[in-house]
């Protein structure tokens, strides 16, 4: 597959995408942005991007804290969806929460900040909740997989009105992490009671730092291949589209600017011009350095520009 230059006509010099054309359209893409002053901001933030998709926190991701959302904040919300029309919006579970740990304190912690999390985003109409799965802790994979799924179906079993639906994120497998194959993922679906209520995010970091390559036409479709076969194609919902700054099965998550990490464009344009993956939301989390609107611009006109 040719993989394109960014078209510098489409765009100002500070990488403002300025004409969006009918491919970019219909091409769901956005990022991951900050909800400071307000979450509604997030909303405006993500359409001076000329995003059409976009992910959040709903609260801070590194604390135990729980936010409770007051009548305006969600109005505000949902005001901004339907002045912006960005309707489809995940947020992003807490990188505490650990559903696959063996201490109870930790453990009941864990699915009260996940459940409350579920809550707080069918509030806000979001439809997606992101959630790395979990990590055993040293007592064996099969054992994690099991408390990660039961814990699933007990929050979803004692809580109602839950309107979001859980994806479970894939992760780079560093320590005892799970989820850095597709084999653990399937296992945690297949226990799972009601699988409507969940699904998977593909984050193309972590694959490749799990030992998946996409960066050839070959691997690429022998990736999504074994994924469908292993998991199904059916329960992705959602793809986070990052580089590497680590080379293929480290096992290490360092996130890059798109194209300029080990992954590489023609990794990008393969999954830009999928035809079965056209209605599924695509997320950068690149890294947010300093001037992070101007590195979002960048890494959003380098996607878009992929798109043939």
């Amino acid at each position: 597959m040719k993989v394109l230059l960014p078209t510098i006509g489409r765009f100002n010099q500070n990488g403002d995408h300025l004409k969006p054309d009918h491919k970019n359209k219909i091409c769901l893409l956005g990022a991951h942005l900050s909800i400071a002053k307000g979450l509604e901001k997030a909303i405006y933030r993500a359409e001076t991007l000329d995003c059409n998709v976009l992910q959040i926190f709903t609260q801070n991701a590194n604390t135990w804290k729980e936010r409770i959302l007051m009548p305006d904040e969600i109005h505000s919300f949902k005001q901004a969806k339907a002045k912006t029309d960005i309707k489809n919006i995940a947020s992003h579970a807490s990188y505490l929460i650990n559903l696959a740990s063996p201490d109870k304190k930790k453990h009941a912690l864990a699915i009260k900040t996940l459940q409350q999390e579920l809550i707080r985003s069918s509030m806000l109409g979001i439809s997606n909740v992101v959630l790395h799965p979990g990590a055993h802790m040293g007592t064996g994979e099969k054992e994690g997989i099991h408390r990660i799924a039961s814990s699933i179906n007990e929050i979803y079993s004692q809580t109602s009105g839950i309107t979001s639906r859980l994806l479970l994120e894939t992760t780079a497998g560093q320590g005892s992490s799970l989820g850095h194959t597709f084999e653990q993922l399937a296992s945690i679906i297949d226990q799972i009671e009601n699988k409507n209520r969940v699904g998977i995010c593909i984050d193309t970091c972590h694959i490749f730092a799990a030992g998946y390559d996409i960066r050839t036409e070959t691997a690429y479709q022998e990736t999504i291949s074994s994924f469908d076969t292993i998991v199904g194609l059916q329960y992705l919902f959602l793809i986070h589209l990052n580089d590497s700054k680590k080379e293929l099965g480290l096992r290490v998550d360092r996130h890059e600017h798109i194209g300029q990490g080990f992954i590489g464009l023609n990794a990008f344009a393969y999954l830009m011009n999928d035809k079965r993956f056209v209605h599924i939301p695509k997320i950068i989390e690149t890294p947010k350095e300093k001037k992070s609107a101007y590195w979002d611009r960048v890494n959003l006109r380098q996607l878009r520009s992929l798109i043939l």
